[in-house]
Order: structure tokens, then sequence, then C-alpha cells
């Protein structure tokens, strides 16, 4: 996944979220969907865990 902010990632993610919640999506796109959520989901994820790292880093400095 480019390199994107933690931001545009969150609003990618509840655009994905908001897309899954539409009843009328097709079985194959929202599986398509559901698989980008986990990615963003996993981006997102693993920058808070580096930001908490760094954070507890400076802390202990």
């Amino acid at each position: 996944m480019a390199e994107k902010s933690f931001e545009t990632l969150l609003k990618e993610l509840e655009q994905v979220v908001k897309d899954l919640e539409n009843k009328d999506i097709p079985l194959d796109e929202a599986v398509k969907k559901y698989q980008l959520g986990l990615e963003l989901s996993k981006a997102c994820y693993e920058m808070l865990e580096s930001a908490e790292k760094l954070v507890v880093k400076e802390i202990k400095s």
C-alpha cells in the first residue's frame, strides 16, 4: 500500500464500511471491499503501533 497519512487511510476505511453497510452491494464487490478494509485496518494499526513506540521511547528518555 502506498504511503498515505493515517487520516487518509482512516477516511478510506470509513468509506469502505459505509459501502459494506449498503445492502445492495453485490457479493463479489463486498468481498473485495472487505479485503481492502482489512488492508486499511492493518495499515492504520501499524501506524498507531509505531507512533505508540515512539511516544514510549520519548517518555523513557
